[in-house]
């Protein structure tokens, strides 16, 4: 078996490419679909969300892609690099191992985009904003290195059985939760009751196949499934099930909110929610870095929610604020425009597997009817999208919900989304429009009624008005736009007042993360309702965060079959099909790839180069969620 510490992507020694997961291969298989609800029986209980929500599938509404900086006059130890073959304007900030020495000390003070829902990973939705938050105060069990692979952080090792049925994790010892108890494997086995129980961490354990967890050793885990997971690790690094905090603490869950205890890098000192969260260094922190100086370098972090992407860019240039987040183009573009003329910012960005646009509600007429979802999305011009949400150089078109410097991505899908067309678009909806049976009702001839719904950012109206001047030109479409504060533009989709199906039509949204695509796509589309899970023979298989309520036997298969097996191409091809089959069934159009970035004053180091235990090169910055253990403040 292959432990934690040395899991990566690439090749094996015999040239087979493997999933960057610490598991066996397994053989290949696409289960008949009646027998699917064996293998991945659960009802999702997760909510999504953009900047307060799991990332399984987020609700920022229309992501972004970066652009490159002049690589000339990029600091030597900041330089950014194309991450893509094709990507023009599609660059990374380099992840790369830095030879400087940290200084300790210091606070910096952090503009967030939103305020988070609260502190329990367990209960609160968690995105960018928490993930923040969340990473300074809770330690993960696995964390993502620079090269795609998982490795253990509380974790020394994790190893799977035969089949993925089972997972057993060796524990670091000598590590104490902020109130100075010992984390033991016994501190691991008793959070899962409160997990089970809990609102988002629930739907992950279902998601994950996870039944049981177990101390089977003074510092040994071991994690029961009820069916194969071969991408198991992934759920262990993100926040519901990932992030550990003390059970005890945590059995008054009103009370932890007020004084929430893990065992991370700093503790908590006091929240003014909508004002002010405050975290100050944990003294008995238990890692160091390469040069034996103990983590964290920080004093003290202030989080500060300010929810106007311009007010939150001023006050980081003004030194109100050292740190801007934002998951918006516009304001790249901005910081950009603003270091370039003299500011002293430095933007660490990330470009990644988030895609945004809209999604369909393919219950809801006349979006049942593929051709008027077809007509829909040859009618949106994503050149012109891209350029109303601040995103010309920056963002490339979306193809599909991989990005093209994943190795998810498929030039093979990439053919089969369909371009903009507007004569094509308007032939399709005609068709359906003089369908004397169409599903809406109405009288042949008569237009098509849609409501287009996104939070209310100035760009994100500007690219509404885009969708709603190009499609309402055909004269075949009536539309309403409308604008929600983003939990209620959650909450419309979730469509919980409406048995989880929802009243939408036509919506803004955004899809995917970096993780691995088994922890997005498995609750995306799996049936959507209890009728649709009992006609496919998929009893008791129900999501509520398959939000466009599309639901496919053959490609739910697909979906089930990539993780019984760890061989990267069959999991690739999988996720390929899956890609297509999207495509061809027109359920989502795409504007541009996420752009992300963390605005800084040029002085913050290290959220490019910070390190695992083991010495391993982490991810960097992905989502604009930064790893504060390892941020530092070079002396002026």
């Amino acid at each position: 078996m292959t432990s934690a510490g040395t899991i990566a992507s690439g090749e094996t020694d015999d040239g087979e490419r493997r999933l960057p997961a610490p598991a066996v291969m397994a053989e290949r298989c696409r289960p008949p679909l009646l027998t699917l609800a064996a293998l991945l029986t659960f009802v999702l209980l997760a909510s999504a969300c953009g900047s307060d929500g799991d990332d399984a599938t987020t609700a920022d509404d229309v992501a972004t892609e970066t652009e490159a900086d002049d690589e000339a006059e990029a600091e030597a130890d900041n330089e950014t690099i194309a991450a893509g073959d094709e990507a023009e304007g599609d660059v990374d900030t380099e992840v790369a191992a830095s030879d400087d020495v940290a200084v300790q000390g210091g606070e910096l003070a952090l503009g967030m985009e939103t305020e988070i829902v609260g502190m329990r990973p367990w209960d609160d939705a968690c995105g960018s904003t928490c993930y923040n938050i969340f990473a300074a105060l809770y330690d993960k069990l696995m964390e993502s290195t620079a090269d795609g692979s998982y490795e253990g952080w509380l974790l020394e090792s994790i190893e799977p059985n035969d089949d993925f049925t089972a997972w057993t994790g060796r524990l670091r010892q000598g590590i104490t939760f902020h109130n100075g108890k010992e984390l033991t494997a016994q501190s691991i086995e008793d959070m899962f009751p409160i997990q089970q129980a809990g609102s988002q961490s629930a739907g992950q354990i279902s998601a994950s196949n996870l039944a049981n967890v177990e101390a089977t050793g003074d510092y040994e885990v071991t994690w029961t499934l009820s069916q194969p997971n071969s991408a198991f690790p992934a759920y262990l690094s993100r926040a519901q099930l990932g992030f550990v905090f003390d059970a005890e603490a945590a059995a008054d869950g009103d009370a932890f909110n007020e004084a929430p205890v893990g065992t991370g890098p700093f503790v908590f000192a006091s929240r003014d929610i909508d004002n002010e969260t405050i975290l100050e260094r944990n003294d008995d922190y238990w890692m160091t870095d390469q040069n034996g100086i103990q983590l964290p370098y920080l004093d003290r972090l202030s989080f500060r929610p300010i929810p106007d992407e311009i007010t939150r860019l001023d006050a980081t240039r003004s030194g109100t604020t050292q740190v801007a987040h934002t998951l918006r183009q516009g304001t790249i573009r901005d910081a950009r425009a603003a270091r370039d003329e003299g500011a002293d910012l430095f933007l660490y960005e990330f470009q990644g597997n988030n895609v945004g646009g809209g999604m369909f509600n393919v219950l809801v007429p006349p979006f049942d009817d593929v051709r008027v979802r077809r007509g829909v999305v040859l009618m949106s011009p994503q050149e012109q999208l891209i350029e109303a949400l601040g995103g010309q150089g920056i963002s490339l078109e979306g193809t599909q919900w991989f990005s093209p410097d994943s190795p998810w991505y498929s030039e093979a899908v990439a053919a089969t989304y369909l371009d903009f067309d507007f004569d094509a678009g308007v032939a399709a909806l005609q068709e359906y429009i003089d369908d004397p049976e169409r599903s809406d009702g109405k009288a042949v001839g008569e237009p098509i009624d849609t409501e287009l719904p996104c939070p209310p950012d100035p760009t994100l109206i500007a690219y509404q008005q885009v969708l709603e001047q190009t499609w309402s030109a055909s004269g075949l479409i009536n539309v309403e736009l409308t604008n929600y504060d983003q939990q209620t533009h959650i909450d419309y989709a979730l469509g919980a007042d409406n048995g989880f199906v929802g009243n939408h039509t036509t919506h803004c949204w955004r899809f995917g993360t970096d993780e691995d695509p088994s922890t997005f796509l498995n609750g995306a589309f799996a049936p959507p309702t209890a009728e649709i899970a009992e006609a496919a023979g998929l009893e008791g298989v129900v999501s509520p965060i398959n939000w466009s309520n599309y639901f496919d036997g053959e490609m739910f298969g697909d979906l089930v079959a990539a993780i019984r097996t760890t061989d990267f191409d069959e999991r690739h091809a999988l996720y390929e099909a899956v890609m297509t089959k999207l495509n061809e069934d027109a359920v989502f159009w795409y504007a541009g790839h996420t752009a992300t970035a963390l605005i800084v004053d040029s002085s913050i180091k290290g959220l490019n180069s910070w390190s695992l235990p083991s010495g391993t090169l982490g991810v960097g910055h992905p989502n604009a969620e930064g790893r504060w253990a390892q941020a530092w403040i070079a002396p002026s």
